[in-house]
């Protein structure tokens, strides 16, 4: 366990590699999961304030969807999350599929398109790097969860380019943990040290 602030790091971020493959796993993770993509509580504020700008993106069906459950509904295990669509393999119903069957996130394209400042909910954004608040005390564990038939074609390409974890989503690391936390995971995953202390 790699330890930086209040947060536990599994060795498995370092030491794993991962390059997500579209192409192949066709955006399963927006469809594969016990409820939608979990939501810190300011995000249910930025999907209120964005909702009218991504709407174009969604079908009808799954504008329903979000009309009859709300813009996100509360899950007993996870907490706030994304609504899903039940008549569509409980894909979530901010997901678009395309005609060629890849899955894509609205929020995100909206993002692409310059249409909206925010990208997707951190917790789709770290996948497959999962991030849960401790059970005692204050701080907060990341482990490496892959699916492992969905993501296998990911972790194949990971190991194919040999590319880590953490390197390959620096970009959501970064966004939720800072710059100078990512910096000392790759001092930590370059070097030979254990365990370090870090204080921003």
């Amino acid at each position: 366990m790699i330890v930086i602030d209040k947060l536990l790091i599994s060795e498995d971020i370092v030491e794993k590699k991962f390059v997500c493959d579209l192409a192949r796993c066709k955006g399963a993770c927006c469809e594969d999961g016990a409820a939608g993509a979990p939501l810190e509580e300011a995000e249910k504020t930025i999907i209120d304030k964005v909702f009218e700008t991504i709407k174009p993106y969604l079908s009808d069906s799954y504008l329903a969807t979000i009309h009859v459950k709300g813009k996100y509904v509360f899950n007993e295990e996870f907490g706030w999350v994304t609504p899903t669509v039940d008549a569509d393999k409980e894909i979530c119903a901010y997901a678009i599929r395309r005609p060629n069957g890849v899955i894509h996130c609205a929020f995100e394209q909206a993002y692409i398109d310059g249409k909206i400042p925010w990208k997707k909910p951190i917790s789709c954004h770290l996948y497959p790097i999962v991030a849960k608040q401790g059970k005692y005390g204050d701080y907060e564990r990341l482990n490496y969860e892959p699916r492992e038939e969905i993501c296998k074609a990911g972790c194949l390409n990971g190991e194919a380019l040999q590319v880590p974890v953490y390197q390959f989503l620096r970009e959501p690391l970064v966004r939720k943990y800072g710059e100078a936390v990512y910096e000392a995971l790759d001092t930590i995953a370059k070097g030979d040290w254990e365990e370090i202390d870090f204080k921003e």
